[in-house]
């Protein structure tokens, strides 16, 4: 099974910045901008073929409430691909403190629509992982036993703060929250993928998503740490649009781990984080 867990199909009528800076440059731009309707909104279908075509079993997708940075994708932009293809997709909730309140409800309405996990993007939300504002989301996830995913490492979008994404910041949350399934998304990107991992090899649980990152890139990025090491606590994810699930696949197993572990990268290491992905 093989799981891209860190997706973004966004609502282009909600989206703040422009086409090419979200697609990126390694995005298929052509592939992506064909899923869409005049308005703006992904077509089910098309999203649901284009994720069948690259070869991917089970595709986690973001919502983001991020007014400073990328705009809106609201849940209720997603729930039609679900309700179109509910084998493949599932939803990954967001919220944001200047946004929502309270946020502990904002928390469980979103949930109660499917979510198997809660995202928290302090750099496009402009708050820290640690604030305390944040904290009933926590609390509800640990209730309820969703994991969460937060952003770390910085971002290149207008209006991010990148300071918020030091994992170091996510240690109070885990001892505060023991029992709390928390993934890292970025593995740490950019100037902290060392504390990054420190605390996924510390913590059993705690994990890193790899979303973002070129895979051929991951021996020298974890270089202090062992790359089979990093691969047993580490989830695979795209960051899609910005690049291709397939190709990043195919990276992965040009990576020379052994087999169990490229199994566990691709899919393994995501169902046992995420409620029921294998149903």
């Amino acid at each position: 099974m093989i799981v891209d867990a860190h997706v973004h199909v966004a609502h282009l009528a909600r989206l703040k910045v422009p086409w090419e800076t979200w697609i990126g440059p390694a995005g298929d731009a052509a592939a992506w901008a064909a899923m869409y309707d005049d308005d703006g909104a992904p077509v089910p279908e098309r999203v649901s073929g284009y994720f069948a075509d690259e070869g991917v079993d089970r595709v986690l997708m973001f919502c983001e409430y991020s007014p400073k940075a990328t705009g809106w994708q609201t849940i209720e932009d997603v729930l039609p691909i679900v309700e179109h293809d509910p084998e493949r997709f599932r939803i990954v909730a967001n919220v944001n403190p200047h946004v929502h309140h309270p946020v502990g409800r904002e928390t469980d309405r979103q949930l109660d629509h499917g979510a198997v996990a809660l995202k928290i993007h302090p750099v496009h939300a402009g708050i820290a992982p640690n604030d305390r504002e944040l904290y009933p989301a926590y609390a509800r996830c640990a209730e309820r036993g969703v994991p969460v995913i937060v952003h770390t490492g910085p971002s290149f979008f207008p209006g991010a703060t990148s300071r918020h994404g030091d994992p170091v910041l996510m240690d109070d949350v885990m001892r505060d929250f023991p029992e709390l399934v928390v993934i890292l998304a970025h593995g740490g990107r950019g100037w902290s993928y060392d504390a990054a991992a420190s605390l996924a090899l510390t913590r059993e649980n705690l994990w890193l998503d790899l979303a973002g990152l070129p895979p051929k890139r991951l021996p020298t990025y974890y270089a202090g740490f062992g790359l089979e090491r990093i691969a047993a606590k580490s989830i695979f994810g795209t960051d899609a649009p910005a690049a291709s699930p397939s190709r990043n696949v195919a990276a992965v197993r040009d990576l020379g781990l052994p087999e169990h572990l490229t199994d566990a990268v691709l899919g393994g290491n995501a169902a046992r984080v995420f409620p029921g992905l294998e149903g």
